[in-house]
Order: structure tokens, then C-alpha cells, then sequence
């Protein structure tokens, strides 16, 4: 198809988790009920949140928790807080996460929360309050065998603690497993706050090396500067690349020569941003995008690279930290420069994947070294990712099909042996 036509695309995050599905379906030629079955979410719960605020008022937030699939075991994934949650793009996200635990091979469904708030906005008391009232709302459905959730956008692990001692007060018991990425002093896992970047780092690896692409001195731009991106800054920094540039929701910076990413978190927490880092030119998001440079690592929020910035992408290779950066028509155009792109489900599977072995050491109670994590981790990454790339080289597709195809045959299978009850 020439992109050239490619004119208006949608930007509903949950019709571009469709349209990637139908891609991969199309391959492996699922039957038309089957196909059904896996588009749609398995269950939607809707919840109203009153809180009471620290000046007396009451005010009420609207909150989501969706789990898109649970064949190859409970629901797996994050709580967002944002002023633009939105029902559909919780469900894309279920969806997501779906195909990444897939992809990936650990045994979980796709799930994902949020609420539509301003967490900047809230008081630490009010944030407390809000979050009890909204696992409060959605126990009946999570849980260590139900449901999983784990920090995502502008939710910590002080958020799962809260989560986790209130869902233990109705049980009368403490429940380690009932969320992820918690504190260690509450059976968290070490190496889960890196975990996201890391994986991001190992397929990148793996990347340059299908590329013939030297990661010692590549160039790379990172966008978006929050957890997952200025560790995956750091982390490709001490494998020998050059960070160039990097941006967070307030602008961005560039130095040619390179940016010392750990100075450059620094002056983000000092100053609220990384604008006005010494040494650096100030440079937009849209700048950062299309600058010329090795490996872009998008690791902000979705379709930030669209119809309308794809043909300007400079890099050689996209390295997707976010979920859902790039949009279906961006990809056609990726595809046909020529531009190798690691998909998020492979990419950011790296957090998922050690939530994964923090709920197994919890249900254990057994924790492992951070070593002993890195290495199951790296070790998932790299399989999975020659797994992925073995599908997109069979079928002639690009790594995002890949992955898809991958994922979906493995759902698939899975719900075909359980059958459909009663």
C-alpha cells in the first residue's frame, strides 16, 4: 500500500490493539468465533470513587479495572492515575498486555486499571484515600489467582502497598501477592524498579546486533524521562551509547557530543524538569522524534509516532519503553524505510516479566538475589525476542506482527483446549 494515502488514521488506542490483533489473525487464519472471543474483553468493571478531600468537600472520580483475557491464567497488569483515562484505552491496554505476557511466555492474562484523576492535584492523604476506596471497588475481582495489578502511569509502590493492606484487611490476613511492584520491605522483588528498562536494554542488544549496529557509540535519543526512560538511558549509557537527547512533558535537550543521564535525572528532580540541563540546547518532543540517530527510544505515552511524523523518523532503530507509541499507518511507514522497530510487547515486557517473579517469590516466600532476577530476566528477553524475530523472518512481517502472531497463536491454543463452559 502507498502511504501516500495513508491520510487520517484513528488514534483510539483500543481500535489500534484491534487492528495489530487482525493482522496476526489474518496469518494464522483463526476462525471467525475464535477471533471474536479474543478481540473482546472478558470483563469491564466501572466504579464510582468518592473522596472525602482535606477540606471537608466530597468529591467523586470514575474509575476502571478491565481483564481482556484469563485462558493462560489471572489477569496481569497496571493502575494508571491520569485526567485522561479513558474506558477504551484501558481496555487497549488489557489487550496489550494480553499479547506481551504471551509473547513473552509467562502465565498471565491481560488486565489494566485507572482512574481519571490528577494525582498532582491530590494531597498525600487524599491520594491514600482515593486509592483504598478504589481497591475497595474492585476487590470482588482481584486477586493472588484472579488478578494482579502493579504500578503503571503516576502510581508508585506506595500505591500497592496501600493496595495490598487494604485488600489484606478484608481478608483478615496479609496478601503479598495481590499486587506487584510494592515495596521490598512488603515482598517486593529487587530489580523491579528497573526491571521495564532493562528489558527495553537486552532487546535493544539484540537488535543491534540483527541491525550489524555497534551499540558501543550508537546515538540514541530517549523521549519521555520518567522511570522507564532515563533507566533505559542509563542502562544503554553504561553499555557504551551515546545518549544525545532526551525530553520529558515539559521539553526536551540535545548534546551531539552526549548527555550524562544520571546528571540529567538530577537536575529533573531538583527542578521539576529537564529544561535547562547546562551544556544541552533546548529542543521540543517533535525534535527529539526525528532526530538523526541510531536507536529512539520512545517511553512516554501512546501514538507518539503517527501518519504525521513517520516519514521524518531518522532513527534505525525504535525501541518502544511506552505502550501503543506508534500508530498501525505509522508502522506501514517505519516498515517500508526500512526501519526496524522493537515492539512494546516485547520491548517493555521487561516490568511485566518481573512482576511475574515477584509474585512467584511471594506465594513462595523465597526471594531471590538481584542478580538471580536480571539473569531469569535477560534470559526471557533473549528468548522471547529470537522467538519473535524466528516469526517475523518465517512469515516476511515486521517484528510487531511477529510478536502479534507469536502471542496470538499461543492465546489461541490455550482457549481452544479449555473450550467454552457450559
Amino acid at each position: 500500500m502507498s502511504t501516500a494515502v495513508l491520510t487520517k488514521e484513528t488514534l483510539n488506542p483500543f481500535e489500534i490493539a484491534q487492528a495489530q490483533f487482525d493482522a496476526a489473525a489474518d496469518y494464522l487464519m483463526l476462525d471467525e468465533g475464535l477471533r471474536t472471543i479474543l478481540k473482546r474483553p472478558k470483563r469491564q468493571l466501572i466504579v464510582s470513587i468518592p473522596v472525602r478531600m482535606d477540606d471537608g468537600r466530597i468529591k467523586v472520580f470514575e474509575g476502571y479495572r478491565v481483564q481482556h483475557n484469563l485462558s493462560r491464567g489471572p489477569a496481569k497488569g497496571g493502575i494508571r492515575y491520569h485526567p485522561d483515562v479513558t474506558l477504551d484505552e484501558v481496555k487497549a491496554l488489557a489487550s496489550w498486555m494480553t499479547w506481551k505476557c504471551a509473547t513473552v511466555n509467562i502465565p498471565y492474562g491481560g488486565g489494566k486499571g485507572g482512574v481519571r484523576v490528577d494525582p498532582k492535584q491530590l494531597s498525600l492523604g487524599e491520594l491514600e484515600r482515593l486509592t483504598r476506596r478504589y481497591a475497595t471497588e474492585i476487590a470482588p475481582i482481584i486477586g493472588p489467582d484472579r488478578d494482579i495489578p502493579a504500578p503503571d502511569v503516576y502510581t508508585t509502590p506506595q500505591t500497592m502497598a496501600w493496595i495490598m493492606d487494604t485488600i489484606s484487611m478484608f481478608h483478615g490476613h496479609t496478601e503479598l501477592g495481590v499486587v506487584t511492584g510494592k515495596p521490598l520491605s512488603l515482598g517486593g522483588s529487587k530489580g523491579r524498579h528497573e526491571a521495564t528498562a532493562r528489558g527495553c536494554q537486552y532487546t535493544t542488544r539484540a537488535a543491534c546486533a540483527v541491525k550489524r549496529i555497534s551499540l558501543k557509540g550508537a546515538k540514541v535519543a530517549v523521549q519521555g524521562f520518567g522511570n522507564a526512560g532515563s533507566i533505559a538511558a542509563r542502562l544503554l549509557h553504561e553499555d557504551g551509547a551515546t545518549v544525545i537527547a532526551a525530553s520529558d512533558s515539559k521539553g526536551g535537550i540535545y548534546n551531539e557530543n552526549g548527555i550524562d543521564p544520571e546528571a540529567a535525572l538530577r537536575h529533573k528532580e531538583e527542578t521539576g524538569s529537564l529544561v535547562g540541563f547546562r551544556g544541552c540546547d533546548a529542543i521540543s518532543n517533535q525534535e527529539l522524534l526525528e532526530l538523526r540517530c541510531d536507536v529512539l527510544v520512545p517511553a512516554a505515552l501512546e501514538n507518539t509516532i503517527t501518519l504525521e511524523n513517520a516519514e521524518h523518523i531518522r532513527a534505525k532503530i525504535v525501541a518502544e519503553a511506552a505502550n501503543g507509541p506508534t500508530t498501525p499507518g505509522a508502522d506501514r511507514v517505519l516498515r517500508e524505510r526500512g526501519i526496524f522497530v522493537i515492539p512494546d510487547i516485547l520491548c517493555n515486557a521487561g516490568g511485566v516479566t518481573v512482576s511475574y517473579f515477584e509474585w512467584v517469590q511471594d506465594l513462595y516466600g523465597f526471594f531471590w538475589t538481584e542478580h538471580e532476577v536480571n539473569s531469569y530476566l535477560e534470559r526471557t528477553m533473549s528468548a522471547a525476542f529470537r522467538e519473535v524475530h524466528a516469526a517475523a523472518e518465517k512469515y516476511r512481517v515486521d517484528m510487531r506482527t511477529g510478536a502479534y502472531i507469536t502471542a496470538v497463536a499461543r492465546v489461541a491454543e490455550a482457549t481452544k483446549v479449555r473450550g467454552i463452559f457450559p
